[in-house]
């Protein structure tokens, strides 16, 4: 173990006091189109899509503390999340939907910035998943995923998608990036596995990652400045 990596971390992981907005740097001067509006599209396998005003009204609430980390070997520690189970979620919204002959395995989903990101249903079930709308008892900022966003403590923030929209069910997992952003999108990003990317061990990877931490901070804080200067 470097000096840098701490036991409470897990592998590759470096502690960050703060926990600033990230992301690819296209991204960075993206924002959502409707920060206060909590409806999301939901679309089950080949069925039109539906609309629900409130994704998390009249559904059980929950909070939980759980660290985030992110693929680029940043960590932050202790965060106070609220909302509701994704479990929950799709048990009471999606489930009903489903037809009894259809199991449904990869879920998509896509943010009102254009990011999109997927994940297993069976690694989205687990009870430290959520989706959430506040953040350290307040309500999401547009920093942090305003005004809905998903909480998969497990694996790593780029699985977290913010501002989320539209959430899809398929009986398998899409392939929803090709490219270079295939390779940095795992189809799973366990923490614990350090499944950071495909094709290269994450250790590789994250001695890569680790170069661009500082000017992606730098450039993900200018844009949301100037958004926010353009807001007053």
């Amino acid at each position: 173990m470097s000096r840098h990596d701490s036991p409470k971390l897990p592998l590759g992981q470096q502690p960050r006091p703060d926990f600033p907005r990230f992301g690819l740097t296209p991204y960075a001067t993206r924002f959502p189109s409707r920060p206060n509006d909590p409806a999301v599209t939901i679309k089950v396998l080949s069925a039109d899509p539906i609309w629900i005003d409130d994704a998390l009204a009249d559904l059980p609430r929950t909070a939980q503390t759980a660290d985030f980390h992110c693929v680029t070997t940043w960590s932050h520690l202790g965060l106070q999340w609220s909302g509701v189970r994704f479990a929950d979620f799709f048990r009471e919204r999606v489930a009903p939907l489903i037809p009894a002959s259809t199991n449904v395995v990869g879920v998509v989903f896509r943010a009102q910035d254009g990011y999109k990101t997927a994940l297993l249903l069976e690694d989205l079930m687990a009870q430290d998943v959520l989706l959430a709308n506040e953040l350290n008892g307040q309500p999401l900022t547009v920093a942090h995923g305003a005004p809905l966003r998903l909480v998969a403590p497990q694996h790593y923030g780029y699985k977290s998608l913010k501002h989320v929209e539209q959430i899809e069910f398929y009986p398998d997992v899409p392939i929803i990036k090709r490219g270079i952003r295939g390779f940095l999108d795992h189809p799973r990003a366990r923490v614990a596995l350090e499944e950071r990317g495909q094709w290269l061990p994450g250790w590789l990877l994250r001695r890569v990652y680790r170069r661009f931490i500082p000017k992606t901070v730098a450039q993900f804080r200018a844009a949301l400045e100037e958004h926010e200067r353009k807001q007053t």
